[in-house]
């Protein structure tokens, strides 16, 4: 089987198809909701069936467990498949209503269709061709009910992405747009990428996508291009869609460019007008959402914005894999990671803002300068610190919230319209907390923070407050319990706002007090301690504690208690009369949430004008959070600002997630490298930390990119345009690739990828191969390396590779240190690990002998071993001879080269330079002198 067609896209929509109506009594459910809500605004009375009795069939997906919260939010994105359901209105001698389902699929056997997207079909992961009927899945709405809770240690998936190649010529030119669910921001791309397709890999491991869209011509005859393989070898468990290519046009996408773009955004159009691979994708996209997941978003209602490739350090899935940026790799829900010892953030919007920051770290050095600016204020000023850490944590998912609040469904049901009322709660809650933010920072003096201060001036946020307190009462809010905050949804509305509403809140409180009524009848009636209670499962119902001296049990409770259950002393029962009760309270509770929500949806309208100040406060309040949270993770540790030169120079630096994990304080050590040596070969035992050192330098380069301190006493960064990494050493049985092919595709993609001002990691290349061909491929991959001005830092147990300095001046070595003492109470010779790096090559020899003697090898195989050891030895040392001349040239090398540097970027005074230049000298003579000698 090829590898065409052992892996097909995980999803692709079925032949999605709307009958012509034929029958008079057919109506569209959104016309029927309409003319509901016109009704009930007119003063008619409500039906007692609502919306949400319509019995349709919802796509039902294997990743809702993604919906944070564990409320169901699928039901605002209900999409009809081939049912047929009735809307009955309850009035007084009045005929029902009926409509039939907008969308079928194609074995419903129709005769006159028009089709939408696309005609694939999909089988699903784990599920056979037949068990499912193409079309009838798709990606649920994550949304959750959004409560003030604590920031999740991950970030849930909820982002849709459509992609675009360029054929022909245009090939490797990708076109992207990406549509959060849970935050209103529509991002587009356009960028030319590699035939590896490292790029779109990278921005879609960022973006942690849970749906991809690609052309349906990406998977024509059972044959996928190049980057549909790709996509779908990474991304295992994310759901690949195609829709036609016909979708992907440019012209629709301006037009929802033009269309969407909120005011303050609508420079995009400019920037964009050209990009037609971008824009052919936003097309799909949202084609896509307003066809299966059935939403679309009001006019100028979304932020729009183009993001490239420029200013921001590219960062590839396997490095972040292999510096545990976002995971641990022993355990996957360790908060071990570089975003878990820096995840102090109090909102879901500075969560997402730090993930994306690791993943792709600024470089910009203004932007990184402005932001250390922030960290150094709020920590000398602990009073602004605590009060804007107390405002912030207040915040909901602003994000979401505003998502919510743009998105206008298609059809309304009880679940839309309570979900509704919730929204306009938390957005007053949203809009009440910009005055005590703003009060936060007005003692600040950092300008990006008074930036955000003067954003928070802005009038839009006040009269949207006023708006809504003028249609909501004042002291609503969110409060704890479900029945609370029942009370809270259906008292939302002030008085005298509709008279039906009035009416139908009384009716309800008046049930509620008859429920009361009926259990304290029965308390009298059989002498029981009863007591009323309700929950979400079983709504209102009867308790009562048996714990007493009078034995109560199961079986001597009165015969019309039904649905009885014990819970250590406590039982729970309901009767006949409770449970006819209880549906009318929730037939009343209907008609309320759907009446408000007719005033609420006309409120919405009325601050959608305004509602562009929202997305900057959304910025505000993640950036402040992310900000409060690397002050927050520099005050627990000792940690410094970093300075940004040619020069990579760290003194005593720490690995920083060691440092929080660890009950020792892990041993500090020197990092260096510069143009003059820039390859730094990095030579030591097993277990003497070579391979965390490696991982330390790009974690402290990627902290101090994103604004952060590092744990170190002194520091001075290069930016970094690219960040490479070659760690590890496993087998890819999906791919059929062996230890030494995994070496050789990620080195070559570093050699292809690299640029002056990348820094790169490699961990001891050529082991998955014989030693002579290792150290062939070593040095040659080394000495490509070498004539670029990359920051390199090398591990390697091949000896022959710490030559490399006689050969070319701009390489180092350095090793880590070891310890000998003799063991009376062992009889032997131990080996203490100091993990100290020190400059030099390593003197240890046949340290993997060492290590072998202290597992269960037979003690003569051992011995052996040392024999050979040492015979190859001494062959090699035999053979070894010193060139001065090279020694001299590298002399010189190093002495123009620092000369240059002085030159070029010194800040010292002259008496200053001339003892530096003068120290130079005398290095220079002394290098020479024993060269001589």
């Amino acid at each position: 089987m090829n590898q065409a067609s052992k892996r097909q896209p995980k999803y692709n929509f079925g032949l999605l198809e709307t009958p012509i109506t034929t029958s008079d009594s057919t109506v569209d459910p959104s016309t029927t909701c309409q003319t509901s809500c016109s009704s009930a605004a007119a003063g008619t009375s409500y039906s007692k069936t609502p919306l949400s009795s319509c019995q349709t069939s919802v796509y039902s997906s294997n990743v809702s467990s993604h919906v944070s919260g564990g409320s169901n939010y699928s039901s605002s994105f209900k999409y009809a498949r081939h049912s047929e359901g009735n809307i009955s209105s309850s009035r007084t001698n009045r005929s029902s209503l009926s409509f039939s389902s907008s969308l079928t699929t194609p074995n419903v056997g129709s005769s006159t269709t028009t089709s939408f997207l696309g005609s694939s079909t999909r089988t699903p992961r784990g599920m056979s061709s037949s068990s499912k009927t193409p079309g009838s899945r798709r990606t649920p709405y994550t949304g959750s009910s959004m409560t003030p809770a604590a920031t999740p240690a991950r970030v849930d998936r909820s982002a849709l992405v459509a992609i675009v190649e360029g054929r022909g010529l245009a090939r490797g030119e990708i076109g992207m747009a990406t549509l959060d669910l849970k935050r209103p921001e529509l991002v587009l791309s356009q960028f030319s990428d590699m035939s590896t397709y490292v790029k779109t890999i990278t921005k879609l491991q960022i973006i942690h996508p849970l749906e991809i869209v690609l052309p349906s011509t990406a998977c024509e005859s059972g044959s996928m291009t190049n980057l549909s393989k790709f996509i779908s070898d990474q991304f295992h468990h994310t759901s690949i869609s195609t829709v036609q290519r016909k979708y992907f046009n440019e012209t629709k996408g301006l037009m929802y460019v033009k269309q969407l773009c909120v005011p303050e955004y609508s420079s995009v159009e400019l920037e964009v007008s050209s990009k037609y691979y971008c824009l052919a994708a936003v097309a799909a996209l949202m084609k896509y959402l307003e066809f299966i997941q059935n939403t679309i978003y009001a006019p100028a209602s979304l932020k729009i914005v183009f993001k490239g490739s420029e200013n921001t350090t590219m960062i590839d899935v396997s490095t972040v894999r292999n510096l545990e940026l976002l995971q641990n790799q022993r355990d996957p829900h360790s908060d071990h990671t570089l975003y878990g010892i820096l995840n102090y953030t109090k909102t879901i919007g500075g969560a997402r803002l730090l993930r994306s920051n690791i993943l792709q770290p600024p470089s910009d050095q203004d932007t990184i300068t402005l932001r250390q600016d922030v960290v150094a204020e709020l920590i000398e000023k602990p009073e602004i610190f605590y009060n804007l850490q107390a405002v912030i944590s207040r915040f909901l998912d602003i994000d979401h919230l505003l998502s919510l609040c743009v998105q206008v469904p298609k059809q309304e049901n009880v679940k839309i319209a309570e979900n509704k009322i919730t929204n306009v709660m938390y957005l007053k809650h949203t809009l009440e907390l910009v005055t005590p933010l703003r009060e936060a920072l007005g003692d600040c003096e950092n300008p990006l923070l008074m930036a955000s201060y003067k954003v928070l001036e802005d009038p839009r946020f006040v009269i949207m407050l006023d708006k809504i307190n003028c249609v909501i009462h004042e002291d609503t809010k969110y409060q704890k319990g479900t029945l609370n905050m029942r009370s809270q949804k259906c008292f939302a509305v002030k008085p005298n706002m509709n008279g039906l509403l009035d009416i139908s809140r009384i009716t309800y409180t008046e049930m509620v007090d008859d429920i009361t009524d009926l259990v304290n009848q029965m308390a009298g009636t059989h002498n029981l301690p009863l007591k009323v209670v309700y929950s979400t499962s079983r709504g209102f119902h009867i308790q009562m504690y048996g714990g007493g001296t009078e034995g109560y049990t199961v079986d001597n409770l009165p015969s019309t208690f039904i649905k009885v259950t014990k819970f250590k002393n406590t039982f729970s029962f309901t009767t006949t009369d409770l449970i006819k009760m209880n549906d009318r309270v929730k037939e009343s509770l209907h008609e309320i949430y759907m009446m408000t929500s007719v005033v609420l949806t006309e409120l919405l309208n009325n601050i959608r004008d305004d509602i562009g100040a929202l997305y900057k406060l959304t910025e505000t309040v993640a950036t402040v959070d992310m900000l409060l949270s690397f002050a927050h993770a520099c005050t627990l540790s000792d940690f410094v600002r970093p300075e940004f030169t040619d020069t990579f120079a760290v003194k005593q630096s720490r690995h920083p997630i060691l440092e929080k994990i660890s009950i020792e304080h892990p041993v500090p050590n020197n990092i260096y490298a510069s143009e003059d040596s820039n390859f730094v070969v990095i030579t030591g035992p097993n277990m003497s930390g070579k391979s965390t050192y490696l991982r330390q330098i790009a974690l402290l380069q990627i902290m101090a990119q994103i604004g952060s301190f590092v744990p170190a006493e002194y520091a001075s960064f290069r930016i970094a345009n690219q960040i490479f990494s070659r760690i590890g050493s496993d087998d890819d049985l999906e791919t059929n690739s062996s230890t030494f092919m995994l070496e050789m595709r990620e080195i070559n993609y570093i050699i292809q990828t690299v640029s002056d001002n990348s820094l790169i990691i490699i961990d001891e290349l050529g082991r998955g191969t014989s030693v002579e061909e290792g150290v062939g491929l070593c040095f040659s991959i080394c000495e490509h390396l070498i004539n670029t001005k990359a920051f390199t830092f090398f591990v390697t147990h091949f000896r022959d590779l710490t030559l490399l300095d006689s050969l070319y001046p701009n390489v180092e070595n350095y090793c880590f240190e070891i310890h000998r003492s003799f063991s009376t109470e062992a009889n032997c010779e131990k080996v203490t690990y100091t993990h100290i790096l020190s400059k030099g090559k390593t003197e240890e020899k046949h340290y993997g002998i060492q290590l072998a003697e202290i597992s269960t090898l037979p003690p003569s195989v051992v011995e052996y071993a040392k024999q050979l050891a040492v015979k190859i030895e001494e062959e090699k040392k035999n053979s070894e001879k010193q060139d001065k001349e090279l020694s001299r040239q590298r002399a010189v090398f190093k002495l123009a080269t620092r000369l240059v540097q002085a030159a070029r970027s010194s800040r010292l005074d002259e008496d200053s330079l001339k003892q530096y230049v003068t120290s130079l000298r005398k290095k220079y003579d002394e290098e020479v002198l024993s060269l001589e000698e």
